[in-house]
Order: C-alpha cells, then sequence, then structure tokens
C-alpha cells in the first residue's frame, strides 16, 4: 500500500501519523487547504506541519493554493453547508488527482481525527471520490485518539489553531464561547493520553502466547501449526496481554480468524470487540473476505461482529480433532460452524 494522507495541519496529524506507523502504514503528507484563512492562518499551519513532518522525517508535498477569492465564490450561496459542499470535496478531490498522477493506490485524510467535523459526511465524500479516481480510500475512526495528538502536540509546542480553518468558522468561534463537542456514536471512548490499551504484531516468541491460547483451542498440535503460518496479535492493557488472536491466510482474497481468545478476568469489556475492528482495519486493504469457524454458542457474538454470512458447518469437527470432550459453557461442542465477514464493505463492528 502506498498511502497519501490529506493533512490540514500539524497537531491533527500526530495521533494519525503514529497510529499507522504503528500498523506499519508509512504516509505521505500532502498539504492542500485552500480553504483556511486569512493568510497569516494559512502560512503559520503550513509552516508548522513543514518543520514537524521534517522532525519526525515523514515525507510531506506541499501544494500551494491560498484560495479566499474563489472559496467565498463556492460557498457564499449556502453557508450551513460550505464543508459538505465545497472544503471536504476540493480538498480530497485534489489528494486523489494528486494520488492517482503520482503512483499512489491509497489515500485518507487527517480530517478524520477530528470530532468536530462532520465525520460521516468525510467518509461519504471520500469514498465517492475515491470511486471516481480507482483509488482505495483508507479509513480509521482517528477520532479515539484526538485528545491524545492534541497533547502531544502542546508538548511539542506546536502552533494550535482556534478555529477550523475558514474565516466563517473564525466568525462562529467569536459568536459563541460555548462551543460544545458534538454529540459521538454511543459507546464511543477517546483512548486516554497515556496509551492504556495497544494492539501490536508479535513476530517472536509466539509460543509465550501458547497457554491463553489454548483456552479457546485445546489442540496444541494444531496450534502450533497455524501458529507457523499465520500472524498473532496481541492486545495489552497496561502493559499486560489480556488478548490474542491468530490469522492465516487462505488464499489471495480470504483470510481466516483461527483463534481469539480474552484472559478470563478480562472478558465482557470489550477487548476482543476491540481486537476484531483492529484485524479488519488491519487486512480490508489487502483481503476480500475474513472467515470464523465457532460453536454454537458463540455464534450471536460473531454476527454482531459482522460476520453475518453462513458460509458451512463441518460435523463432528470437534469430535475428530480433539482428544477429550469440549465444552463451551454447558454446550458439548460437537459441530464448527463457518461465517464470513465481507471486508470490502466498511462494516462498524457494533
Amino acid at each position: 500500500m502506498k498511502l497519501l494522507m490529506h493533512t490540514c495541519c500539524a497537531p491533527c496529524s500526530v495521533y494519525c501519523i503514529d497510529s499507522l506507523r504503528k500498523e506499519e502504514i508509512e504516509p505521505t503528507v500532502y498539504w492542500y487547504n485552500p480553504n483556511i484563512h486569512p493568510y497569516i492562518e494559512y502560512k503559520t499551519r503550513r509552516d508548522t506541519l513543514k518543520e514537524y513532518t521534517k522532525s519526525i522525517n515523514v515525507e510531506a508535498i506541499f501544494q500551494e493554493e491560498y484560495g479566499l477569492d474563489k472559496f467565498c465564490k463556492n460557498v457564499i450561496g449556502d453557508l450551513e453547508n460550505r464543508c459538505m459542499n465545497y472544503c471536504y470535496p476540493i480538498r480530497l478531490e485534489q489528494t486523489a488527482k494528486y494520488a492517482k498522477e503520482n503512483g499512489y493506490d491509497t489515500f485518507t485524510t487527517t480530517l478524520l481525527v477530528s470530532p468536530y467535523q462532520n465525520h460521516e459526511g468525510i467518509c461519504e465524500v471520500a469514498e465517492r471520490i475515491a470511486k471516481n479516481y480507482d483509488l482505495k480510500f483508507l479509513y480509521r475512526d482517528f477520532r479515539i485518539g484526538f485528545r491524545e495528538g492534541q497533547a502531544k502536540a502542546r508538548e511539542l509546542g506546536l502552533y494550535m489553531q482556534k478555529y477550523c480553518g475558514c474565516i466563517f468558522s473564525e466568525e462562529s468561534r467569536y459568536l459563541s464561547h460555548n462551543q460544545k463537542m458534538p454529540k459521538l456514536p454511543e459507546s464511543f471512548e477517546f483512548l486516554p493520553v497515556k496509551h492504556l490499551i495497544n494492539i501490536k504484531k508479535e513476530r517472536e516468541n509466539k509460543e509465550q502466547y501458547i497457554d491463553l491460547l489454548l483456552e479457546a483451542d485445546p489442540s496444541k498440535e494444531m496450534i502450533n501449526q497455524y501458529l507457523s503460518i499465520g500472524e498473532l496479535f496481541v492486545l495489552t492493557y497496561k502493559d499486560e496481554p489480556v488478548c490474542v488472536s491468530v490469522v492465516t491466510k487462505i488464499d489471495n482474497d480470504i483470510i481466516e480468524l483461527k483463534n481469539i481468545v480474552t484472559k478470563e478476568n478480562y472478558r465482557g469489556k470489550g477487548y476482543a470487540k476491540k481486537m476484531i475492528k483492529y484485524l479488519v482495519d488491519n487486512y480490508k486493504q489487502k483481503y476480500n473476505k475474513m472467515l470464523v469457524g465457532t460453536t454454537e454458542n458463540n455464534i450471536p457474538f460473531y454476527v454482531k461482529q459482522g460476520f453475518d454470512k453462513y458460509e458451512k458447518t463441518i460435523k463432528n469437527y470437534f469430535i475428530d480433532t480433539a482428544d477429550e470432550e469440549i465444552k463451551d459453557g454447558d454446550l458439548h461442542c460437537i459441530d464448527m460452524y463457518y461465517y464470513s465477514k465481507d471486508l470490502i464493505k466498511n462494516n462498524e463492528v457494533k
């Protein structure tokens, strides 16, 4: 994946770049913001971003256009909808155009980090533009790290702007001194400023997690088989491993979630959901579908996470593969039920 990331300012880029690098995705920053006014504000944001990207060794491209006249002509007829009708499309369209002409296959935007922006509107515009240019739009709900990114930006001494960008948003700042955070989706949580939860791919010493994996798959021999060919991910809470998963490749279009398990004293806190969401975001750029095989008791959980297509049933799977009776709660496990999740659709984990 070659990613071009439209970037509105340095503070908003902090968490976006950090989190992408943790996924081993190296973005190229792309500055194109003709909606930022007045010129001193435009220049300060641009120059701050230049200094910041240089300091963290991120490639950055700056396309200059201070477009006050053009901006006013295009938004004056409908100021309430200026973001959706002009500000988002003009910036994302130019980003996609540059990406297509310069060998990038994917684009995204730091606008996704701000809880003050129309998050769903940005995605709608970006998906439409991506389709028009035959590109991929990399979606991440960066809002979870908004506070963390802002805190780090302040620690670094980056210029912190006081309004979105255009002259009308600056006007709104003066007219309303009690700006409130927009309502976020139900159960949405910001990451604390200090990371408590982290997910990473484990490349070495996979065997240290076998005891935990055995809680979901009683066959040590089978675990060793898919560990040798699969990718293992570890979710830590306060630096303690609390949830692990293993994903294997079936073919060029399909992957399988072979094992996911949370430590018993951490269950029911949503860690498995966080892990699945991370895996979906990690793999959806390369694969079309994710499979999971499960017991009858766990079918509702996986369906809620978007595994909503029944694939097949393997009769007597747990009898044929295990040396002893396998139980899931009060259920005597016999058959394995396979469901799949379409990774092409940007399904939300519920």
